[in-house]
């Protein structure tokens, strides 16, 4: 476990402050409180996926922030000293096929409810990036913006958007004309241009609409 420096750095000092809404909870005596994030909304194509992530009550890792503000090197080596330093690490992967089924909405929340259900520890309060998970099976606060205010949300959404990346990269191989490991199922103009010629395969989300695609 990793405490907190006592020299006050700038970059510290940031990372106190992302903990300010789990120094709350702690301070009450909870001392299992997760965070949560999701990766993989708006793609066309590719799983939604979310994680959760609780740690311990000291605890500094320099350069946790939204994943989106980091490069891939950079949520990369997060990811490790996430898995290292975390008490407990849970992933929830809903298909593109499910996605279809009962919306992406749903899919994010079903993603977020298996990622929460599968971590080792029983979380006592979960702080949830966006809208609050409709059930209340946990104590939750959802954080607008989490991702930027909230540590534990902070590290979700490295663990959820390294997993999603990894598993773009792999079907790459498997579908090699779309890009995936580029773009990762993004609606980029690449994946947009290979839409029209190839059509979709067998990862892609059908009921995802966009201009020079399906609108035809």
């Amino acid at each position: 476990m990793t405490e907190t420096p006592f020299v006050h750095t700038e970059e510290s000092m940031r990372i106190q402050a992302m903990l300010r809404y789990e120094r709350v909870l702690w301070e009450k005596g909870l001392q299992h409180v997760a965070g949560v994030d999701e990766a993989g909304r708006g793609p066309l194509a590719g799983p939604v996926v979310a994680a959760a992530v609780i740690f311990p009550s000291r605890i500094y890792i320099e350069g946790i922030d939204d994943s989106k503000k980091l490069s891939a090197r950079r949520r990369d080596n997060l990811f490790q000293k996430i898995q290292d330093e975390a008490l407990a690490v849970a992933t929830g992967i809903v298909s593109e096929k499910e996605i279809d089924r009962i919306n992406i909405l749903q899919a994010s929340f079903k993603a977020m409810r298996m990622a929460i259900g599968s971590l080792g520890i029983r979380p006592e309060h979960v702080l949830i990036d966006g809208r609050p998970l409709p059930e209340k099976f946990y104590p939750q606060t959802p954080i607008v913006g989490g991702d930027r205010k909230s540590f534990s949300v902070a590290a979700a959404s490295i663990v959820a958007k390294v997993t999603r990346d990894r598993m773009m990269v792999a079907y790459d191989e498997t579908y090699p004309q779309y890009g995936f490991a580029q773009h990762k199922g993004y609606g980029t103009k690449r994946h947009v241009q290979a839409l029209r010629i190839h059509g979709p395969c067998d990862i892609h989300r059908k009921t995802f609409r966009i201009k020079g695609w399906n609108d035809r």
